[in-house]
């Protein structure tokens, strides 16, 4: 029998912890955690590991934008065949975590030569489980898809299996404003990070010209009051953990000592009717009606807009056939014509699979950063938006950094120090018990 790794969840000074997230997005989450108050962060492949107590558990489900769910290991080991995995689920002292009558449901990720099917993996772990209590009370538990009393996860790279606790449910993604969508609309995750990547915090105004059914617009609100994203949600699946802390969840969700006002605004609009009344439903939804504001336009035809020192950020269509898709093509010289005559003194972020579009938009993107969309790879550009001839902008940008005081901390130096963590906010929400007193 091969050693298992036992994890120490009843002490709940420190334990061991797994921040899921997307495909590039794992620097940004690791900035999140630290300034949640993480300890011992290490960034791996679309996660992030930590360590900290219950409060950190939950204020991480509440407070991360970037974050996809939060895991807590229990058990590591290897196993070299779905067997051997049982044999070890089995050694579990499963009667720490739940009892004969406590549902449960399995979700298995696989990366190994010598585990082909995930599916196997997961009923071999359900088995054991079953045997574990039928062994000790003569009955077994229920398996139970949606919505259990208990979320398992197994992790498989190569020989090495973990099993979790996963803390968080439904994915952190969901959030539980988006009452109205449109056609391939943004992750919520994916957005926050695009947001945090660029930089804001609330410092300027903000615009999205391609809005869709409003994410990004209601990310940017969120992120720049400081609101936590999970106060939306009606549950976590930690609530019905045995060892649930009622009262100290309930001080962390009401606790809105971090939120900030917002003094700028938010722009949005979109050529589609039906994208702006989804967005209007959505920003609604939100609570955020007070400071965005979407209205139905085409990108063209934008004008007279008090863009100096804003930030601008879309997420445009990518076009199925690429270049041959000529409309997609034209779209994108639209976009970057509407750049450089409307937007004159702001940063754009645009995100795009379809490299040829991008290409386009006729400006020098200033960065570059490889994201994942969904099974999409795309590149998140920034473009700086100037008057005149880049070589003159670049120039006059040198002779000012050149003169700046050593002092003074950059434009970039700002936005990380300043960057936000929310938890708290006083809008009315579909809670359910004392965690969920303040309305």
């Amino acid at each position: 029998m091969q050693n298992i790794l036992y994890f120490c969840t009843i002490n709940w000074l420190t334990m061991q912890l797994l921040a899921k997230t997307f495909k590039g997005l794992e620097p940004v989450l690791a900035d999140e955690l630290a300034a949640l108050g993480a300890e011992n962060i290490r960034t791996e492949r679309r996660a992030v590991s930590f360590e900290g107590d219950k409060a950190m558990l939950y204020k991480a489900n509440l407070c991360l934008r970037t974050a996809s769910r939060i895991l807590m290991p229990i058990a590591s080991f290897t196993a070299h065949d779905a067997d051997a995995v049982y044999e070890q689920a089995k050694n579990i002292d499963w009667a720490h975590y739940m009892n004969v009558t406590t549902t449960f449901a399995i979700d298995a990720t696989v990366y190994s030569e010598d585990f082909r099917h995930s599916r196997y993996v997961t009923y071999r772990v359900k088995d054991a489980i079953a045997d574990f209590w039928n062994e000790r009370e003569g009955k077994r538990p229920n398996v139970k898809v949606t919505n259990p009393d208990l979320y398992i996860n197994v992790h498989i790279a190569a020989t090495q299996v973990t099993i979790s606790l996963d803390s968080s449910g439904e994915s952190l993604h969901k959030r539980g404003y988006r009452v109205a969508t449109t056609e391939a609309p943004v992750n919520e995750a994916l957005a926050a990070g695009m947001l945090l990547m660029a930089g804001w915090h609330g410092q300027c105004d903000f615009y999205d010209p391609m809005c869709g059914s409003g994410t990004i617009l209601i990310e940017a609100a969120l992120i720049a009051q400081n609101i936590a994203p999970g106060i939306f949600r009606s549950s976590f699946a930690f609530e019905r953990w045995n060892d649930f802390d009622a009262d100290l969840w309930s001080d962390i969700y009401n606790d809105d000592s971090r939120e900030r006002a917002f003094t700028h605004h938010i722009y949005g609009s979109d050529a589609s009717f039906y994208a702006v009344q989804a967005a209007l439903k959505n920003v609604r939804a939100s609570g955020q009606a007070k400071c965005i504001d979407v209205r139905q336009v085409r990108i063209q035809e934008l004008h007279d807009l008090q863009a100096e020192g804003a930030l601008v950020m879309m997420n445009p269509p990518y076009g199925e056939r690429l270049a041959q898709d000529k409309d997609v093509l034209r779209l994108y010289a639209d976009i970057g014509s509407a750049l450089k005559h409307h937007f004159t003194g702001a940063t754009a972020w645009i995100i795009s699979s379809n490299d040829e579009a991008l290409k386009c938009i006729g400006l020098k993107p200033e960065k570059k950063v490889h994201l994942l969309n969904g099974e999409l790879d795309c590149l998140f550009n920034c473009y700086r938006l100037f008057a005149g001839e880049r070589k003159a902008f670049v120039t006059n940008e040198v002779r000012k950094s050149a003169h700046r005081p050593p002092s003074q901390p950059t434009r970039a130096g700002r936005a990380t120090a300043q960057r936000p963590h929310g938890r708290g906010y006083d809008t009315p929400r579909d809670g359910k018990g004392s965690a969920r007193s303040r309305r």
